[in-house]
C-alpha cells in the first residue's frame, strides 16, 4: 500500500474508498516524503564503467581502463562486442564521449543507443556507419516508438571523429527527442502523440553500446565490404554523463515536473534561439537523408510528423 496526499485527505491506493483525516503535521511528513521519492529516482551517472554498464557478450573484446573512466570494444572477424548500463530510466539526458574506428572502417557500425527491450520496443539510436578511407563518417539517427521505425535521418559530420572524443548526446523528456553532436542539436522528434504520432513516453530505457560488422548495407548501401586485412577495428569510449530518472517502477515519478527531473520543465520544451539556428546549419549543410523527403519510400505518404512542426 502507498499513500498519496489528496486535497488535504490521506488516501490508501489500495482502496480509494478509505479516506483518513490526519493532523496537519503529519500530512506534511508525506508531502516530504513523497517528494523524497521523486528525487531519489533521478539518477546522475559520471564515471565508472565497470560499475555502471554490464558487458552483453564479448567479454574478450571489450577493453576497460584500471580506473573504469574509459572502455573499448573491438570488432574482429571472431565477434564484435556491446555493454549495457545496469539501471533503465525514463526521461532524461544522457551524453556519451566516442572516438570512432581510424582509417577503413568501410562495413562497420558503432551504435549508442537507449532501447526498452520489449515487442513493441521504444528505442533512440545513434549509429555510426563506417567509411572508406579519405571519405567523412555518416551519422545516422533512428527513432524506435511502440514498435515501429523507419525514421532514419543521415548527416555527414563536420569533423573528424577518429581524431579525438567528441560528445554524443540525448535529450529525452515529455515534449521531445534531441539528438546533440557536441552541443549543437542535429535532430529533433516531437511528442505530437495529441494527433496520433507515437512518442516513446511509457517504457523505460536502458542504454547501450555495440560494434558488429553491417557490410550488408552499412557503407554505400552494402557495396563496400569490411575490409578483415585493415582490423581489429577498435571504438572508444571516454567520459559519460547519464542524467536521467531510474526506473523503480512508477513513471509518476519520471513524469513529474520538478526541479530534480530539469529535462521535463518548460525550459526544455523546445529548441532556444540558438539551437534553432544551430539545427537549421546542420540539415542545410550536412544532412544526406531524410525519411521525410523519400516520397518514393513511402509511395506519396509519409509519416504525419513529417508534417508537423520539429520545435
Amino acid at each position: 500500500m502507498s499513500l498519496i496526499l489528496q486535497e488535504g485527505t490521506l488516501i490508501s491506493t489500495q482502496s480509494k474508498t478509505r479516506k483518513m483525516k490526519y493532523p496537519r503535521s503529519f500530512l506534511a511528513i508525506v508531502s516530504v516524503l513523497n517528494l523524497l521519492r521523486v528525487s531519489f529516482s533521478s539518477i546522475v551517472l559520471t564515471g565508472d564503467y565497470n560499475k555502471d554498464f554490464f558487458v552483453m557478450w564479448s567479454r574478450d573484446h571489450v577493453n576497460t581502463s584500471a580506473d573504469g573512466r574509459t572502455r573499448s570494444m573491438i570488432l574482429d572477424q571472431e565477434s564484435g562486442a556491446g555493454f549495457a548500463s545496469n539501471d533503465m530510466f525514463l526521461f532524461g539526458q544522457i551524453d556519451m564521449k566516442i572516438k570512432l574506428i581510424p582509417g577503413n572502417s568501410a562495413g562497420t557500425v558503432v551504435a549508442y543507443y537507449l532501447t526498452s527491450d520489449q515487442p513493441n520496443r521504444d528505442e533512440i539510436d545513434f549509429e555510426f556507419l563506417g567509411n572508406v578511407s579519405g571519405q567523412p563518417y555518416i551519422l545516422q539517427t533512428n527513432v524506435y516508438a511502440d514498435g515501429f521505425d523507419n525514421r532514419e535521418e543521415r548527416i555527414y559530420l563536420w569533423f573528424d571523429p577518429t581524431q579525438d572524443f567528441h560528445s554524443y548526446s540525448i535529450l529525452w523528456n515529455l515534449h521531445q527527442i534531441v539528438f546533440f553532436v557536441d552541443a549543437i542539436p542535429i535532430r529533433t522528434y516531437r511528442n505530437h502523440a495529441d494527433k496520433g504520432v507515437a512518442f516513446p513516453r511509457w517504457q523505460p530505457m536502458g542504454v547501450k553500446a555495440t560494434i558488429w560488422n553491417g557490410d550488408s548495407w552499412a557503407t554505400r548501401g552494402g557495396r563496400d565490404k569490411t575490409d578483415w586485412s585493415k582490423g581489429p577495428f577498435v571504438a572508444s569510449f571516454g567520459d559519460y554523463k547519464i542524467d536521467a530518472c531510474i526506473w523503480k517502477g512508477n513513471p509518476r515519478f519520471c513524469r513529474a515536473e520538478t526541479p530534480t527531473n530539469w529535462w521535463n520543465n518548460d525550459g526544455f520544451s523546445s529548441l532556444t534561439g540558438t539551437q534553432r539556428r544551430w539545427f537549421k546549419w546542420v540539415r542545410r549543410y550536412h544532412m544526406i537523408y531524410d525519411y521525410c523527403q523519400d516520397n518514393a519510400r513511402f509511395q506519396n505518404n509519409l509519416p504525419e510528423e513529417c508534417s508537423l512542426p520539429k520545435y
